[in-house]
C-alpha cells in the first residue's frame, strides 16, 4: 500500500531554490504545515551583505505568510536551514561544507529558481534559467538519495504548439551548443542573431525555458525527474490566507493598476479563456509530482502541465467584468483616478487608446508635480507599465489550449483526505468569489491596505465617479462646441 503524501515526506529531507519567490514561499509554508515529519528544509539562497543566515531566515519567516505557522507550529521555524549560495555562480557558490551536507542528507529538490524577465537579453536569460540548472543538476547528481528532482517550468514554453501535451517536445536547439555559443560569441553578435535563434518563442524566457527543459531530461538515467508546468500563478484559493499574493507581476500588476484608474486599456480577446491557476493549488502540483516521482523510480521524465485547461472555464471578459464590478466594491484608498477602460481587440485602437489615456494624462500629472516642486513620477511608471503589457498581450490574444491529464490523475492516486490537504481541482471555487479573495489579497498584502481603510477607499471612489462624470461631460462639451465652431467656419 502506497504511503500518505506525509509519510512520505516523513524524515526527508528538500532543498528548495527560488525559495523567496512568491511560489518559493507558499511551497515552503505548505510542506512546513502540511508535512510535520520532514527533517530539514534546505534554502539556497544569495548571501546579504550585514546579514546573517539565522537572519536571513528571520527575515523571511515574519512574512504574512507564515503567521498561521508562527502562532501554531513555532518550532517549525528550525527545520529551516539557508544555503548560502547562487544559481549564477560557479558550483553554486556553496561552501564545501554545505555541499558534503546536501550530498550525504538531501532527498528532495524542487528547483524554482529562474529570472521571470520576458525583456531580457538572452545571454543573461540562459545563465540564469539554463546554466543555473545545469549547475544544480550537477550537484543533484552527486546525491546520495535522492528521491525526486522537480523542474518548475511553464505552460508556455512552446507557443507555436496548438495543443500542449503532457510530454517532451524536440529540442529547437541542443542546450548544452546554445550556452557555448553565448560563451564564445561577443555581445554584438549574440543580438543580432538573438531574434533568429528565439525564432520558435515570443521572448527569451519562454525559449530558456523550452530548450531547459530538454537539459533536464537528460539526468532522468541518474535520478527519478519531474517537470511541472505551470499555467499563469495567481492569488491563492484558501491555504495559508485565502487571495494572498506577494508580487506585481501578470493578473496582479493589472488587477491593481486597472483598480488604481492608472490602466485604462488593454489588447485582448475578451472571449478567449484564461488559464489562471491559484498559487496554492500549484504548490499542491509540486509536492504530488515529486510524491508520484519518488513512488515510480521511472527512468523517464514525468511532465504535467499544471493548468486550469478549461475545467471551470473564465474568459478575459468574464474575468474584467467581474474584477470591475468587486473593485467598486472594494476599492483601493490611494488612487490617481476612477477605475475604468476597456479591452481592445484591435492593436491600432488599443495603441491609440494609450495615447489619450495613458501617456498624454500621464505628462500632466508630470507637469503638475514639476509646478508643486516634487518629484516626477507617472511618465516612468506608465513606461514600466506600457512594457508590462506588451509582453502580458502575447498571452491574451491568442487561445491556449493544454493537456493535463496526468496532472488530474494525481488525485486518484492519493487518498479521499491527502486530496483535501493537497487539492488542485479548480471545480473547488466559484470565480466571484475567488476573484473577491484576490482583490482583498492584492489590496492588504501588494498595497498594504487593511480592511480598516475601506470606508475611507469608499468614499474616495464614489468622488472619483462623479469627478469622471463631470470631466467626461467637460470635454463632450467641448466637442460639441468645437464642432459647432467649425460647423459656422464653412457655413
Amino acid at each position: 500500500m502506497a504511503p500518505s503524501v506525509a509519510e512520505f515526506f516523513q524524515d526527508k529531507s528538500v532543498l528548495v531554490t527560488g525559495a523567496t519567490g512568491f511560489l518559493g514561499k507558499a511551497l515552503i509554508e505548505k510542506l512546513l504545515r502540511s508535512c510535520p515529519g520532514i527533517t530539514t528544509i534546505y534554502l539556497l539562497t544569495r548571501p546579504k551583505k550585514n546579514l546573517s543566515a539565522q537572519q536571513r531566515i528571520r527575515e523571511l519567516w515574519n512574512n504574512k505568510i507564515f503567521e498561521r505557522l508562527r502562532e501554531k507550529e513555532p518550532d517549525s521555524f528550525k527545520k529551516l536551514k539557508l544555503i548560502a549560495g547562487d544559481i549564477l555562480e560557479k558550483d553554486l557558490g556553496i561552501s564545501n561544507d554545505d555541499r558534503q551536507e546536501l550530498q550525504r542528507c538531501c532527498n528532495i529538490v524542487f528547483h524554482g529558481a529562474a529570472c521571470v524577465r520576458f525583456d531580457q537579453k538572452l545571454k543573461d536569460a540562459i545563465e540564469m534559467n539554463t546554466k543555473g540548472t545545469l549547475r544544480l543538476l550537477e550537484l543533484a547528481e552527486k546525491m546520495n538519495n535522492l528521491l525526486a528532482f522537480v523542474h518548475l517550468s511553464t505552460a508556455y514554453c512552446r507557443c507555436k504548439v496548438d495543443v500542449l501535451e503532457e510530454k517532451m517536445y524536440p529540442p529547437v536547439h541542443d542546450p548544452e551548443k546554445v550556452m557555448d555559443l553565448v560563451d564564445w560569441l561577443d555581445d554584438e553578435t549574440l543580438a543580432y542573431l538573438e531574434p533568429k535563434l528565439i525564432s520558435s518563442e515570443p521572448n527569451t524566457y519562454s525559449y530558456t525555458k523550452a530548450i531547459t527543459e530538454n537539459l533536464v531530461a537528460k539526468y532522468t538515467s541518474k535520478f527519478p525527474v519531474g517537470i511541472g508546468r505551470l499555467s499563469i500563478v495567481t492569488a491563492a484559493y484558501k491555504e495559508p490566507i485565502p487571495g494572498w499574493v506577494d508580487n506585481l507581476n501578470g493578473p496582479t500588476g493589472i488587477l491593481i493598476g486597472g483598480g488604481k484608474g492608472v490602466l485604462r486599456t488593454m489588447l485582448c480577446n475578451e472571449n478567449y479563456q484564461a488559464d489562471l491557476y491559484p498559487v496554492d493549488m500549484a504548490v499542491n502540483g509540486c509536492i504530488l509530482l515529486s510524491y508520484v516521482c519518488g513512488l515510480e523510480k521511472s527512468k523517464e521524465v514525468k511532465v504535467c502541465n499544471m493548468t486550469q485547461s478549461r475545467r471551470n472555464p473564465l474568459t478575459w471578459k468574464e474575468s474584467l467584468d467581474a474584477g470591475r464590478k468587486i473593485i467598486n466594491e472594494y476599492p483601493f484608498s490611494v488612487c490617481l483616478w476612477y477605475p475604468g477602460g476597456s479591452i481592445k481587440k484591435c492593436k491600432l485602437y488599443h495603441k491609440i487608446h494609450a495615447f489619450f489615456a495613458h501617456l498624454i494624462p500621464a505628462y500632466l500629472v508630470d507637469f503638475l508635480m514639476i509646478l508643486l516642486g516634487k518629484k516626477t513620477f507617472m511618465v516612468k511608471l506608465q513606461k514600466r507599465i506600457n512594457d508590462g503589457l506588451e509582453v502580458f498581450h502575447h498571452y491574451t490574444i491568442k487561445e491556449w489550449c493544454f493537456k493535463n491529464d496526468y496532472f488530474r490523475s494525481f488525485s486518484k492516486r492519493i487518498s479521499e483526505e491527502d486530496n483535501e490537504i493537497f487539492y488542485t481541482d479548480t471545480l473547488l471555487y466559484k470565480w466571484d468569489d475567488y476573484i473577491r479573495n484576490y482583490i482583498l489579497g492584492a489590496r492588504e498584502f501588494c498595497c498594504n491596505e487593511d480592511i480598516s481603510t475601506l470606508p475611507y477607499a469608499r468614499k474616495l471612489n464614489r468622488r472619483l465617479f462623479y469627478l469622471d462624470i463631470a470631466v467626461k461631460t467637460i470635454v463632450i462639451l467641448f466637442l460639441i462646441y468645437l464642432f459647432y465652431v467649425c460647423c459656422g467656419l464653412f457655413s
